[in-house]
C-alpha cells in the first residue's frame, strides 16, 4: 500500500449524487449523452469559425467543456486531450474568484488565465459562463480554455522563465460580463498587454461566442426531457464511465508498479530531472503516485497540479475507453497524489510557462507503469513530445505583427499488433492538428522547403516503431524563434525487448552555411535566407528484432521507412543468404 507523506495531497473526481432506487430509462440516457456531446460540438464549431488565430481554428489549442453545477465534466468536445480534466479545477476557481456561487447571475462571463488556477501558461486563457434557467437557477457551466497568441509575457513564449511574473499579465477570475454588460477597462487593458491585440481580441469574442452556443445548446436538452430525466440520465452516463474504467483495472494484477520519466533540462540549466510515477492497482481502483517527484525547478518546466491529475486520468482512461467520449464518471476510479512544492505540484511563484511537456511525461510513465503488468496489451512509448517551435516578427511592409507555430507529429510506439503510427501528433495532444503548409505560407514569411518522414527515426523490433519528421523551414524576412525540443536526451523507450525511438533535434542553420543546435531556447534571431532543420522524435519497437518478419523489412526499405545500412545492423536475419544484396 502507498503510504502518504503528512504533506501530500490526494485528487478524486465528484462522487455521485444518484438516488437510491433511481432508474431512467436507458434509451433516455443514450438521449440526453448525444445531445450533451451535440452541444459541446455546437460550441467547438462556433469557436472555430469566429476566431482569429490558426492556433485555434487550424491547430485546435482549446478546451470546450460543459459541466454541471457541482464542477463534474459532462461533455468535452475532441480537441486538445490534455486539458481534459483540467476544466473542473479552472471552473471552481472562476466561480470562487468572483465570491462564489450566490455572486454569479445570468449573462456574467469570467475570464481567468492564471496557471494555478486553470492548469495552463498564462496564455491559456479560460471564459467560463454559468448557465440559468428561469425554473431551475443555476445548472450548469459552460468554459473554453483557449490559447492566445500574446499576453504580454517577457517574450511571445517562453522557455527560460524564473518566475510567474515573467510568463504574462495575470488575470485571475475577473467578471468580464456582468448580467450581460461588458466591462470595457478589462478589454482595454487587455488590448494594452498584448503585441497582438486584435489577434487577441478576436479570439476573446469567439470564445465569448462558444460559451453562449453551448448554454443554449444545454438548455434545450434540459428542456426536451425536463430537469428530473436530465439529472438521472446524468448520474446513470457517469455510474457508466465508473463501470467502465472499474472493469480494466480489475483485469490489471494487484500490486505496485514504477513508470519511470526524465525531463532533459528546466530551461535554465542543463541537467537531467529523473522521476517516477508509482501505480497501485486494489481490485478495481488504482493510485497514481507523483509524491516522490523532485521539487520545482527554477525554470518553466513545473506543472501546475490541475495538468498533472489531468496527464494521470487521460493515461489511464485512454487505455481504457475504447473511443467513449469522457466524463466525470471515467475518473472516479482514480486517485492521483501530489506533494506540494514538487514539479508536478509547484506553489506560485514558480515558473510553469512549459508545464505541459513535464504532464506529458507523467502520462507516458503511467503508461510505463501500467505497461510492467501487462505489457502485452500496451504499446512501447511514443516521440513523447509535444516538438513544438515557433516564429514571430514584424511584416517588413506593413509592420503588422505576426506569430506562427504549433506542436508537430512524432512516432508513435509499437505494440503486439503491429507497427507504431507515423507522423501522428502525441497521443496526449488529442484531436489537435498540424498547421496547414500552405496556411504557414500564405500568412507569415516562412517556405516549407521539406516536410517528409525522417527514415530509422523509429525503434527497431518484431514491431517497429513509426517515424518522425524531419522539416526544413526558410525564413524570408528577419524574426525571431523558440524551440521546444524536449526528449532529445531521453528517448521513447520500447517493450520487451523492442529498441528506442531515434530521439528529435534541432538545428540552425544560417544564410552562409553555419550552423548550430538549439534544444530549448527562447529569442534567438532568423536573418533573410535562415533555415531551422528540425526533426522530430520517433517512436519504440516493440518486442525482439530479430523476430521481425524479413519481409516486413523488406517493405520498410522498399518503402524508405528505414535505410539499407540501418536494415542490416538490426535485422541482420532479413539479409542470410542474399549475398550481400538488399
Amino acid at each position: 500500500m502507498i503510504t502518504l507523506a503528512q504533506d501530500a495531497v490526494v485528487h478524486r473526481a465528484g462522487s455521485s449524487l444518484r438516488g437510491e432506487g433511481e432508474a431512467v430509462d436507458p434509451v433516455d440516457v443514450a438521449l440526453v449523452r448525444s445531445g450533451l456531446l451535440s452541444a459541446a460540438r455546437q460550441m467547438q464549431r462556433a469557436l472555430i469559425r469566429t476566431s482569429f488565430t490558426p492556433v485555434v481554428y487550424e491547430v485546435l489549442d482549446f478546451a470546450a467543456v460543459i459541466y454541471d453545477r457541482h464542477y463534474r465534466l459532462l461533455a468535452q468536445a475532441p480537441s486538445l486531450i490534455t486539458f481534459m480534466g483540467t476544466m473542473s479545477f479552472c471552473i471552481e476557481a472562476a466561480v470562487e474568484s468572483v465570491g462564489g456561487e450566490s455572486e454569479l447571475e445570468p449573462g456574467d462571463v469570467i475570464l481567468l488565465n492564471d496557471p494555478y488556477l486553470t492548469g495552463s501558461h498564462a496564455q491559456d486563457a479560460a471564459v467560463v459562463m454559468p448557465i440559468f434557467m428561469p425554473e431551475h437557477g443555476l445548472v450548469g457551466y459552460s468554459a473554453i480554455k483557449a490559447h492566445w497568441a500574446d499576453i504580454g509575457a517577457k517574450n511571445r513564449y517562453c522557455t527560460d522563465t524564473v518566475d510567474l511574473f515573467q510568463e504574462g499579465m495575470l488575470l485571475p477570475g475577473v467578471k468580464l460580463y456582468s448580467r450581460g454588460e461588458r466591462n470595457e477597462d478589462i478589454m482595454r487593458i487587455l488590448r494594452a498587454n498584448s503585441r497582438l491585440p486584435r489577434d487577441v481580441e478576436g479570439d476573446l469574442n469567439a470564445e465569448i461566442v462558444g460559451v453562449r452556443v453551448a448554454a443554449a445548446a444545454l438548455c434545450r436538452v434540459i428542456e426536451r426531457f425536463g430537469m428530473p430525466t436530465f439529472e438521472a440520465a446524468v448520474e446513470a452516463m457517469f455510474d457508466h464511465g465508473e463501470a467502465t474504467v472499474r472493469s480494466y483495472l480489475a483485469k490489471i494484477p494487484d500490486g505496485r508498479y514504477v513508470g519511470h520519466g526524465q525531463i532533459d533540462s528546466d530551461g535554465i540549466s542543463d541537467e537531467a530531472i529523473p522521476f517516477d510515477v508509482g501505480l497501485e492497482v486494489e481490485g478495481d481502483r488504482c493510485r497514481l503516485d507523483l509524491s516522490g517527484a523532485p521539487d520545482s525547478r527554477g525554470g518553466p518546466m513545473n506543472c501546475p497540479v490541475p495538468t498533472t491529475v489531468s496527464a494521470c486520468r487521460v493515461a489511464i482512461t485512454a487505455l481504457v475507453g475504447g473511443g467513449e467520449a469522457l466524463n466525470e464518471g471515467f475518473f472516479r476510479p482514480l486517485e492521483i497524489i501530489t506533494r506540494p512544492g514538487s514539479i508536478f505540484h509547484p506553489l506560485r511563484p514558480s515558473p510553469c510557462f512549459m508545464g505541459s511537456w513535464p504532464g506529458m511525461q507523467a502520462a507516458d510513465a503511467a503508461i510505463h507503469a501500467v505497461a510492467q503488468a501487462i505489457p502485452e496489451r500496451l504499446v512501447a512509448e511514443a516521440g513523447g513530445d509535444i516538438a513544438g517551435t515557433g516564429f514571430w516578427g514584424y511584416r517588413e511592409e506593413t509592420g503588422e505583427g505576426w506569430l506562427m507555430g504549433g506542436a508537430f507529429p512524432t512516432g508513435q510506439g509499437a505494440s503486439a499488433r503491429g507497427d507504431g503510427a507515423s507522423a501522428l501528433i502525441h497521443w496526449m495532444q488529442g484531436a489537435t492538428r498540424v498547421t496547414p503548409c500552405e496556411v504557414m505560407e500564405a500568412k507569415a514569411p516562412i517556405v516549407l522547403d521539406r516536410y517528409e518522414l525522417d527514415p530509422d527515426s523509429g525503434g527497431a523490433g518484431q514491431y517497429r516503431g513509426g517515424l518522425g519528421v524531419v522539416f526544413l523551414f526558410r525564413l524570408t524576412e528577419t524574426c525571431e524563434g523558440i524551440n521546444m525540443l524536449e526528449r532529445a536526451k531521453n528517448p521513447a523507450k520500447g517493450l520487451l525487448g523492442g529498441a528506442e525511438g531515434r530521439p528529435g533535434s534541432g538545428e540552425i542553420i544560417a544564410p552562409d552555411g553555419s550552423t548550430r543546435s538549439v534544444q530549448k531556447e527562447t529569442g534567438y534571431w532568423f536573418t533573410p535566407g535562415a533555415r531551422f532543420h528540425w526533426r522530430t522524435a520517433g517512436g519504440a519497437g516493440y518486442g525482439p528484432p530479430e523476430e521481425r518478419d524479413p519481409a516486413a523489412v523488406r517493405e520498410d526499405l522498399r518503402q524508405g521507412f528505414i535505410s539499407e545500412e540501418a536494415a542490416r545492423a538490426d535485422y541482420p536475419h532479413a539479409f542470410s543468404g542474399d549475398g550481400g544484396g538488399a
